[in-house]
C-alpha cells in the first residue's frame, strides 16, 4: 500500500503545479494591470486568461500524448510545460510575451487534468481508488495554498517587480515534479489495452498487489478488453452517450459554482470589501488554507460516503453561502461577515466537486476511451473556466464594469446554478464508490 500511495502522490504532484500555477497569477493581476495600462477586456483575456485558453487546448487534446505515449511519459511532458511557462512569464518584458508563457503552463495544466486522473485511477484498486484519486484535488488546493502564501511573502520584492518572482518560483517545484515522475511505472490497464503487454502489465501489478488480486486484475482487464473489442472506438456516439452526458455536467456545474471567479479574484473581491490591498492579500491565505483542510476531509470520506453523498453536502453549502455573500454585497455588510461565508463556499466546494470531479470523471469511461473521455470532461471544465475569467474583469472593472463596486448579482447567479446541480445529483447522478473500473463500464 504505501508503494502504490508513493505512486498515486508522485503522480498526483502534478496537481500541486496547476493549483499552483493557475492561481498565482492573482497576485499578478493588479501590478500588471498598473505596469501595461490595458483596457479591461485586453486584460481579461491576454492577462487572466490565457492560461486557462492554453488549457483548453491541453484538455482538448491531451488524450492524444496519454493514448500514443502512455500515461507516464505525458506526465513528464508536463513538467517540462510548467517549467518553461514560470522561467518565461517571469522573464516577459511585454503583454504578448508574457501571455505565451502563461499560454504554455495552460497547457500543462490542461494534459495534467487528463493524464493524471487517468493515471491514478488505472494503478489503483476499487477500494481505495477514490482516495488515492482525490490526491489530485488535494494537491491542487495545497498548491493554490502556497500560491497564495507564496504571493502574500513575496508582496513588496524588489519593488514593483515583485509579481515577477511570484510567478518565476514555480520552476523549481516544476523541475523536482519532472525528476520525480521519470521514476514511475507504466499504467498497467494502457500495456494491455494498447500494446497488449500482458506480462509487463503483470510485473508491475505484482509489485503493488498481492498474486491473487493481480491475477483478478488481469482478468478484469482482458475481459474488459475483449468485450469492447466490437464496440465503437469513436467516442461520440450513442453506445457512449451516458458517461459523456455525466462528466460534461459534473463539469459544467463545477465551474458555473463560480469557484474559478472567486480563486482567480479574491485579492479584488475582497478589496471591494473594504480590505486594504496588503490585508486582501493575507486573506487570500485563509482561504486556501480552508480549501486545503476540506479537501482533506473529502479525501477521507469519498471511498466512505461515496461520490453522491459528498456533491450533495456540498451543493447545500453552496446554495447558502452563495445566497449570503450576495446579501452581504447588496447590504454593504462588513468585511468579516463577507469573508465568513466566502469561506463556507470554499469550505463546500473543497468537500463537495474539489473532492468527486476529477475522480468521477476518470471512472465512467471504459479502458478503450478513457483518455479521450477525460478529455471532454476536462476541456469542458476549462472552456467554462476560461469564459467565466474572461469576462469577469468586464463586471468588476470599477470605471466600465457592469456591476463596478457592487458583484451580488453575480453571486447570486452562482447560487441558482448550483440548486440546479442539487436537483441533478439526487435524481440523475449515480454512485460508483468500490465498484471497479471493468464493472463501472458494463453499468455505464
Amino acid at each position: 500500500m504505501n508503494r502504490i500511495f508513493n505512486i498515486a502522490l508522485t503522480a498526483a504532484l502534478a496537481g500541486f503545479l496547476f493549483g499552483f500555477d493557475t492561481v498565482v497569477i492573482s497576485g499578478a493581476n493588479l501590478p500588471i494591470k498598473a505596469l501595461w495600462n490595458t483596457t479591461p477586456l485586453f486584460h481579461g483575456f491576454f492577462i487572466m486568461s490565457m492560461a486557462l485558453w492554453g488549457t483548453v487546448l491541453g484538455s482538448i487534446f491531451g488524450g492524444i500524448p496519454c493514448d500514443r505515449f502512455g500515461r507516464k511519459n505525458t506526465l513528464i511532458g508536463i513538467g517540462i510545460l510548467y517549467t518553461l511557462s514560470a522561467i518565461g512569464s517571469a522573464m516577459a518584458t511585454n503583454p504578448i510575451l508574457f501571455s505565451a508563457f502563461r499560454f504554455i503552463g495552460g497547457v500543462g495544466v490542461g494534459i495534467s487534468s487528463v493524464a493524471a486522473p487517468i493515471y491514478i485511477s488505472e494503478i489503483t484498486s476499487a477500494q481505495n481508488r477514490g482516495k488515492l484519486g482525490a490526491l489530485y484535488q488535494f494537491n491542487i488546493v495545497f498548491g493554490i495554498l502556497i500560491a497564495f502564501l507564496s504571493n502574500y511573502l513575496l508582496k513588496g520584492f524588489q519593488g514593483g517587480e515583485d509579481w515577477r518572482w511570484m510567478l518565476g518560483v514555480e520552476a523549481l517545484p516544476a523541475i523536482i515534479y519532472t525528476l520525480l515522475a521519470l521514476k514511475l511505472p507504466q499504467s498497467p490497464r494502457w500495456l494491455i489495452s494498447k500494446h497488449n503487454d500482458i506480462e509487463g502489465a503483470r510485473t508491475i501489478l505484482g509489485k503493488l498487489y498481492d498474486q491473487q488480486a493481480v491475477d483478478t486484475a488481469i482478468a478484469g482487464i482482458q475481459e474488459e478488453k475483449e468485450l469492447s473489442a466490437n464496440k465503437k472506438t469513436k467516442l461520440f456516439s450513442s453506445t457512449y452517450k451516458k458517461p459523456l452526458f455525466l462528466a460534461f455536467v459534473i463539469a459544467f456545474f463545477n465551474q458555473l459554482s463560480g469557484i474559478n471567479f472567486v480563486l482567480y479574484y479574491a485579492p479584488e473581491i475582497l478589496q471591494k470589501a473594504g480590505l486594504a490591498s496588503s490585508e486582501s492579500l493575507f486573506s487570500s491565505i485563509s482561504i486556501g488554507l480552508v480549501n486545503l483542510v476540506f479537501t482533506y476531509v473529502g479525501v477521507r470520506l469519498i471511498d466512505r460516503l461515496g461520490r453522491r453523498a459528498l456533491l450533495k453536502i456540498g451543493s447545500w453549502g453552496y446554495i447558502v453561502s452563495l445566497g449570503m455573500v450576495a446579501y452581504a454585497f447588496y447590504a454593504s455588510l462588513s468585511a468579516g461577515f463577507l469573508i465568513s461565508f466566502i469561506l463556507l463556499f470554499i469550505a463546500s466546494h473543497a468537500m463537495g466537486q474539489g473532492a468527486v470531479i476529477w475522480v468521477f470523471i476518470s471512472e465512467i469511461f471504459p479502458n478503450k476511451i478513457r483518455s479521450y473521455g477525460q478529455s471532454w470532461g476536462a476541456s469542458t471544465h476549462w472552456v467554462f473556466a476560461a469564459i467565466i475569467t474572461l469576462i469577469t474583469p468586464v463586471f468588476l472593472d470599477e470605471e466600465s464594469g457592469i456591476f463596478g463596486q457592487n458583484p451580488w448579482p453575480i453571486f447570486a447567479f452562482f447560487m441558482i446554478v448550483m440548486c440546479v446541480q442539487l436537483f441533478w445529483v439526487i435524481r440523475i447522478m449515480p454512485e460508483t464508490k468500490g465498484i471497479s473500473l471493468e464493472e463501472l463500464e458494463k453499468q455505464m
